[in-house]
């Protein structure tokens, strides 16, 4: 899925759906559960941080200088 928007709103996107991809590899590989566990929450704080920045971008009509990677 690509959304227009800014460079760093691409870059959150594109890191989500390589983790998405690391779990569908790894799906299947046995005592991987804990692992999977960790990309599983790596992939939910990336998309709570772009819905941080979507959301702020769109409440100040501008983006965010300050918003660190």
């Amino acid at each position: 899925m690509i959304e227009s928007g800014t460079r760093e709103c691409h870059i959150l996107i594109e890191s989500k759906n390589r983790i998405e991809r690391i779990l569908f590899d790894l799906n299947g590989i046995e005592n991987i559960d804990h692992i999977s566990s960790q990309l599983l929450a790596i992939h939910n704080q990336l998309e709570g941080m772009h819905e941080l920045y979507r959301s702020k971008r769109i409440a100040t009509g501008s983006s965010l200088e300050n918003f660190r990677l």
